[in-house]
């Protein structure tokens, strides 16, 4: 049996009864359930937190407007701060509250190979909605874990082979020594080779490190055509700056972990300028809902952009809900419900989870930063030729 789009129906009178619902001031009151996000609210990646707990809200508050809902929706919002060791602490706050029925979970891979563990233990469903490290999922068969989002695996493959039909043939690779680094070191490496690509050296460097003179020293030497970097924001930031004041000239290109709008404002002058980076799925606005998505985002007024993987985060809350609406207040059968889906309607396309709960996406979207903003590589003006990459 298999779950397809959105199944609300108008509650029954049977089915009011066996909820327990009541009326009140000539209105049908409904049961609260309550459901969870935990994103990193605070610290370097805080950008990309922030916008997947306002996408996560809203998609809380547009349900609570929903007069065929049959429950109101209360969220718990908890900060794992993109550590390990907060997120643990956080998630086993989360899952012990057995009136949590699911939630929506971690944008940075570490904390959430450290939490999955603990919600298979308190058998809380939960929907990532932003790692991206193959393990989440395909590391272990907790059926509690599920992914929304692609890996990267799906993510390096297509950024190999994008950049060596760019003509490049030399890299130096820099990756921090989180899983996360490590990671896209070891899936970029595999792709670019098998695509003719050379890799003249390889650096792991500390998640909080900030001299990179040693390591880009070296690099220099090596005179790579792209400086590849696997790793977040705010180290891509320094790594970049430090390269421009040693002169290296190379093509600078990045993750997943690098497209936030925090890289413009880490970097002054054109050192942004030209930097590729590459995304699962599509950007907002072409997405099958974006539109939606946006327009209401924007009528909620948050003070805050909802980020690279903040559509993800709206479609994980809105399939988590979907499942409650379908089986009732039951971690175990939400549990059931999201084994079963299928072409599951979302705004960021079709959701299908495999046996181990990641969903088969497969789109990857390269981007380029052009003029201060993430640009799709196919409508930038590097596509059409008007500008040139490094080295190029």
């Amino acid at each position: 049996m298999t779950h397809s789009g959105n199944r609300r129906t108008l509650i029954s009178a049977a089915l009011a009864a066996s909820l327990s619902l009541s009326f009140a001031n000539g209105a049908l009151a409904k049961d609260t359930v309550k459901v969870g996000f935990i994103g990193p609210l605070t610290g370097g990646v805080s950008s990309i937190g922030l916008g997947g707990r306002n996408s996560a809200e809203l998609a809380v508050a547009l349900r609570n407007q929903d007069p065929d809902a049959k429950y109101e929706y209360e969220l718990e919002v908890l900060d794992d701060e993109c550590k390990p060791n907060v997120g643990v602490q956080v998630a086993t706050k989360l899952a012990a509250s057995r009136d949590v029925l699911g939630a929506v979970t971690h944008y940075c891979s570490s904390v959430a190979m450290g939490a999955v563990d603990i919600y298979h233990k308190f058998n809380l469903p939960v929907i990532v909605w932003g790692a991206v490290l193959p393990d989440i999922t395909y590391g272990n068969d907790y059926t509690e874990v599920h992914r929304i989002n692609g890996t990267m695996i799906n993510q390096n493959e297509a950024a190999a082979k994008f950049m060596t039909d760019q003509g490049y043939k030399t890299w130096a690779i820099i990756h921090d020594t989180t899983d996360y680094g490590k990671g896209h070191n070891e899936y970029f490496s595999k792709y670019l080779t098998e695509n003719g690509g050379e890799i003249l050296g390889t650096f792991g460097v500390t998640s909080d490190q900030q001299d990179f003179t040693a390591e880009l020293t070296k690099i220099k030497q090596m005179n790579p055509e792209v400086v590849y970097f696997g790793g977040l924001t705010p180290l891509a930031v320094r790594i970049r700056q430090q390269m421009d004041k040693l002169g290296i000239e190379a093509q600078f290109q990045g993750a997943s972990g690098l497209k936030s709008e925090s890289y413009f404002t880490g970097l002054s002058g054109d050192l942004a300028e030209g930097t590729v980076t590459f995304l699962e799925g599509a950007p907002a606005e072409k997405l099958p809902g974006g539109e939606y998505f946006m327009a209401e985002y924007e009528k909620e007024g948050y003070g805050e952009s909802f980020e690279a993987y903040g559509p993800f985060s709206f479609a994980a809350m809105n399939l988590l809900m979907d499942a409650i609406e379908e089986v009732g207040a039951d971690r175990k059968k939400v549990t059931e419900y999201l084994a079963d889906v299928q072409e599951h309607a979302s705004i960021t396309g079709p959701v299908t989870f495999d046996e181990h709960g990641q969903n088969t996406v497969a789109l990857i979207t390269p981007y380029v930063a052009q003029d201060g903003e993430w640009v799709v590589w196919s409508d930038s003006a590097y596509a059409d030729g008007t500008r040139t990459l490094t080295g190029k």
